[in-house]
């Protein structure tokens, strides 16, 4: 028997449904009244509802605001013409938060039949991945640029941090109650591992100094600086997943990224609010051209005013800030850093919620 004979069999041997349930695509029938007919599996897994549920309601009353989608459908039906529109934002009625968003790819066709009455038929594509992708090129085309200006920078910090160091020695031998030392202590170990972290971002040759390490213990250890600096009406939680394994990372550079981040976070509560450190284990990622296994994805998510619109596409280049007092540099750095671990960082913002997501390849410790 031939292949296209093996095909054949094996395709007639399934309902029209079950073929249509196994798309990627979102399949969706409405009557001439735009109510829903019929939705396969990956549309009812857009819209956060069963067919059984959703059967006979108005398509658009499925999710929020969406008078957009509503005016789309009648012209439609309408007009008896077909219409595309592309990442169209929908936010369904039944996500587990209300603000969650789908960016959603759509096309229309009106179906006519003498006996069924005209029909829709809906295309529905979920956009995020085209979206993520693209913000990721975006990034990743720019971090050459932002790294020569970093290294260019980074020279002028250095000798500050010596000075930092040397007065902090100093005023160690002139205290003489030793709880006080931790202090100083303190003052002296973050002068050593900046030094270190600029000697590593001048010297464009060296990789990241990887050690196993414990993803956990390093945002813990971020997570008591930030509270060290945070006003009182700033809350600090932890959302940890156990079961994300130890990796190898440069600790110095992972620790200076995540407290950028986390700066960044506390500057845009404006004294009161709340920040979450959220980890979580990934599996088969891609960043840029590469896919990885298992990658460990740490989220700082704030309560503040959110990104503005107009930064989006250059928050993570030099000099650039929404804040009259700031430099602009934090958030470069931290994503040259995290670049050099082969990962990239990437936000989602909006009013209310911004979430920083740094994704760091997992080389497991065995």
């Amino acid at each position: 028997m031939s292949d296209e004979a093996d095909s054949y069999q094996l395709l007639s041997s399934y309902e029209p449904a079950d073929l249509l349930d196994g798309l990627s695509t979102g399949i969706v029938t409405l009557d001439a009244q735009l109510c829903l007919v019929y939705a396969n599996v990956s549309a009812q897994d857009l819209m956060r509802i069963s067919v059984k549920t959703a059967r006979g309601r108005p398509f658009a009353s499925i999710f929020h605001d969406s008078d957009k989608l509503a005016g789309m459908l009648r012209r439609a039906m309408d007009r008896l013409e077909p219409c595309a529109q592309h990442e169209i934002v929908l936010q369904p009625l039944g996500a587990p938060l209300p603000r969650e968003q789908q960016f959603v790819d759509i096309i229309i066709t009106p179906l006519e039949g003498q006996l069924t009455g005209t029909h829709l038929l809906l295309e529905l594509t979920d956009a995020r991945s085209r979206r993520r992708l693209s913000r990721e090129n975006d990034i990743l085309s720019g971090i050459d640029g932002s790294r020569l200006m970093v290294r260019q920078l980074a020279h002028e910090i250095k000798n500050p941090l010596g000075g930092l160091r040397g007065a902090a020695q100093l005023l160690e031998r002139e205290l003489h109650d030793p709880a006080l030392h931790e202090y100083t202590s303190v003052i002296i170990g973050e002068a050593d591992r900046l030094t270190a972290l600029v000697d590593s971002m001048t010297n464009p040759s060296r990789p990241p100094q990887k050690a196993p390490a414990n993803i956990h213990e390093i945002c813990e250890h971020v997570v008591r600086l930030l509270r060290a600096e945070a006003p009182q009406q700033v809350r600090i939680d932890r959302d940890y997943d156990p079961s994300l394994p130890d990796g190898m990372f440069d600790r110095n550079q992972v620790v200076q990224a995540l407290l950028n981040v986390g700066r960044n976070a506390l500057q845009a509560l404006d004294g009161t609010g709340r920040i979450i450190m959220r980890t979580r284990v990934q599996t088969n990622v891609s960043i840029g051209p590469v896919r990885h296994r298992l990658v460990a994805a740490v989220q700082i998510e704030d309560s503040g005013k959110g990104v503005p619109p107009e930064l989006s596409k250059t928050l993570f280049y030099p000099l650039v800030t929404g804040r009259s007092t700031g430099t602009g540099l934090g958030l470069a750095v931290a994503q040259d850093l995290i670049s050099r671990h082969g990962g990239i960082i990437e936000f989602d913002s909006e009013p209310g919620r911004t979430v920083f997501t740094l994704l760091l390849p997992l080389e497991v410790v065995e």
